[in-house]
């Protein structure tokens, strides 16, 4: 450990040990992960290792808008009860000295391969930091778990195919049969966002492989790949920036979400279906998937997103952090489609079920899951009537009435052929909807003025209502 090292470690304790009483703020979330202090973005390194879940994520501990940026780790081991572990990654070495960018984690040998984009920021009147001026490198950090115990520069901007700007960024790394594959998020010189494949036999030296892109430019970045397979169907999941909104269709400022690959990816014998948004409402960014020990596919995703001061904000930003992860979903494929359904372990949060009846105006705790079966017809839904969720001529929308709740937020929509079933989280500042066992799910933040909101339901399925425990955190 050098002297840096030691430094930033040390600033990072104190500035957690001396943070307000942030427990005390009543938009703090009970069933999501946070930062400690400061600003949260990317899920990182997700696995599942020696018996327990881990969760790195970005964090900048020392500003509530992002700077220099950080892996935090939190671990469980039903992901339910959680134990932060501090700040193992740190921009401590030359080449990753303005940031420990997003990556991946491999399980292999006992140990966490952590690989991880470095950020590095040259000095200069000329730099456009888009195509000079910036350094993109891929990282490997070797961890036990709780510790890093060795790090590694494998590839700089020297090593991409030359018709690239400086934004390559986010590997995901995965084995398959004797192989190690890469991918990288990319933006050509021509503004276009594609996928680099790379292949490696010992998880150290790796070779360019290929390009996996759309025939038609889809925006100028792709960030934060992902490549799996779900029920025999090759995915392909990206966040892409700077696609054009269409409708109904790419509303935020950046997207999310996949494709299925058909084919053989590895050369150019390979197509990718029309691009599907995993998640439609206003806070959900840059995802990552995972396998745990009982083969469930899980992701979990940024809730929030960048660059939206000129659209909306976050009243947290006012007690000293912003930002959290959503709660983790289980993926699987129905009719060429993902779904995402909650975790079955959220179950073990719910309290005594209390049954609301539709029509009737109800005044509770803002910490609950709300199932609402049967739905016939359409549906209305209002939180402190300012938050609407309804359903109506086969649009079902997520709307504000004002800024009082959304601070910015203002209407988002799909097109749906029906709505038998809503299953919704809601946990003081954010609320995640899941319609028909996930074939669509709209997320966001929202900030109620007190602990007890105002409900009432206009329907006529059957509603059942389950206040929740919180995480328990140490």
């Amino acid at each position: 450990m050098n002297s840096l090292t030691k430094h930033l470690k040390k600033s990072i304790e104190i500035i957690e040990n001396n943070k307000n009483n942030l427990h005390s703020d009543l938009w703090r979330l009970n069933f999501h992960l946070m930062p400690p202090i400061g600003w949260l973005n990317d899920p990182n390194g997700l696995c599942y290792f020696k018996g327990e879940y881990h969760i790195f994520f970005q964090y900048s501990p020392f500003n509530v808008n992002g700077e220099l940026k950080f892996w935090g780790h939190y671990k469980s081991k039903d992901l339910i009860n959680w134990e932060y572990l501090g700040v193992p990654l740190l921009p401590d070495q030359p080449f990753d000295c303005h940031g420990t960018y997003s990556g991946s984690a491999l399980i292999e040998d006992e140990k966490m391969y952590l690989y991880y984009t470095g950020n590095v920021k040259y000095s200069g009147e000329n730099y456009d930091y888009i195509n000079n001026g910036r350094g993109s490198n891929t990282i490997l950090a070797i961890s036990d778990g709780n510790n890093i115990i060795s790090k590694k520069c494998l590839l700089t901007n020297e090593d991409y195919p030359k018709n690239f700007t400086c934004h390559i960024r986010d590997p995901k790394v995965w084995k398959e049969n004797d192989n190690y594959y890469m991918v990288l998020g990319g933006r050509t010189k021509e503004d276009k966002g594609v996928i680099l494949l790379y292949k490696s036999l010992d998880k150290i030296n790796w070779n360019f492989l290929n390009i996996i892109e759309n025939k038609n430019k889809f925006g100028y970045m792709w960030e934060c790949p992902d490549l799996f397979n779900l029920d025999n169907k090759t995915i392909l999941m990206i966040s892409p920036q700077g696609v054009e909104e269409q409708g109904y269709k790419y509303q935020n400022i950046y997207q999310s979400g996949y494709y299925i690959l058909n084919g053989d990816y590895k050369t150019n014998n390979y197509s990718l279906n029309e691009f599907t948004e995993i998640d439609r409402g206003f806070d959900f960014y840059a995802p990552q998937t995972f396998l745990d020990n009982k083969n469930r596919r899980i992701l979990i995703g940024w809730f929030g997103l960048p660059d939206i001061e000129n659209f909306y904000t976050n009243k947290t930003i006012e007690k000293g952090w912003q930002h959290a992860l959503t709660i983790p979903r289980v993926l699987k494929i129905i009719s060429n489609k993902i779904y995402q359904q909650p975790i079955e372990e959220l179950k073990s949060l719910r309290k005594e079920q209390l049954n609301i009846e539709n029509n009737k105006i109800y005044n509770i705790d803002c910490c609950f899951e709300l199932l609402i079966e049967n739905i016939l017809n359409d549906i209305t839904i209002k939180l402190e009537n300012d938050v609407i969720i309804q359903f109506k001529e086969n649009l079902f929308t997520l709307k504000f009435d004002s800024d009082k709740l959304g601070c910015g937020r203002t209407s988002r929509s799909v097109e749906i052929n029906n709505c038998n079933k809503l299953q919704i989280f809601v946990d003081y500042s954010s609320i995640e909807i899941f319609i028909n066992d996930g074939e669509e799910v709209f997320s966001t933040r929202f900030y109620p003025n007190e602990k007890n909101i105002i409900l009432e339901i206009d329907g006529n399925g059957n509603n059942t209502l389950y206040p929740l425990n919180s995480f328990s955190i140490k």
